[in-house]
C-alpha cells in the first residue's frame, strides 16, 4: 500500500523546474500532491494511513488549511463513515471570509476539543502554524499533525519543539 503511495508520488506529483514555496523560498521541484489527493486510487491509500493514526488516538475532529487538506478531510471522514463511526471535520482559512458567517474555521464547532491537522506538503510548517492559531482561539488543542510528504526544512524540530506530534507519511529525500 505505502510502496504504491510512493511510486504513485514519484510519478505524478513530482515536478521539476523553478518554484518558489509558500515560505518563500526557491526549489527546483515541486510536489504537486493534489493530483495525487485528487485520484481515487492514491487517495484512499491516504486516507487509509491517516485515518488509522487518528483513530488509534481517540481524535474525534480532523481538518487542515484549505486547499490541501480538503480532499484529504474528505476522504478521512468517509472512512470514518464507512467504519460506522462518527469523526467530523473542519476546513481553516488563510484569512477571515468576508461575507456571510465570516468564519475563518468552516465546520462544526470545535470548540474545546483536541484534533488533527492533516495537510498534503509542509515545508517550515507555516501554514500549519496559523491553523493552530485559529485552532487554539476555539479553545482547542492540536496533538497530531499528519502530512503526506515532509520537504524536510525544519517542521519535524519545530513541531516537536511544540510538543505536537508529527507524522509524514513521507520524507522528501524518500521521493527525489
Amino acid at each position: 500500500m505505502k510502496n504504491f503511495l510512493l511510486d504513485y508520488l514519484k510519478k505524478n506529483s513530482i515536478l521539476k523546474g523553478d518554484f518558489t514555496l509558500s515560505s518563500g523560498e526557491k526549489s527546483n521541484y515541486y510536489i504537486d500532491a493534489r493530483i495525487s489527493t485528487l485520484s481515487s486510487e492514491s487517495l484512499g491509500i491516504i486516507a487509509e494511513i491517516f485515518y488509522s493514526k487518528i483513530s488509534e488516538r481517540g481524535i474525534s475532529f480532523v481538518g487542515g488549511p484549505t486547499i490541501g487538506a480538503d480532499p484529504i478531510v474528505g476522504a478521512i471522514l468517509n472512512k470514518s463513515y464507512s467504519n460506522n463511526e462518527n469523526l467530523k471535520g473542519f476546513l481553516v482559512r488563510s484569512g477571515e471570509k468576508k461575507h456571510g458567517t465570516k468564519k475563518i474555521i468552516e465546520g462544526p464547532n470545535i470548540e474545546n476539543s483536541q484534533v488533527a491537522i492533516v495537510e498534503d506538503v509542509v515545508s517550515t510548517g507555516g501554514s500549519i502554524q496559523s491553523a493552530i492559531k485559529e485552532i487554539e482561539k476555539q479553545g482547542s488543542k492540536v496533538v497530531l499533525i499528519l502530512s503526506i510528504v515532509d520537504r524536510e526544512m525544519g517542521a519535524v524540530e519545530k513541531f516537536a519543539n511544540e510538543g505536537i506530534e508529527y507524522i509524514p507519511i513521507f520524507a522528501i529525500s524518500e521521493l527525489i
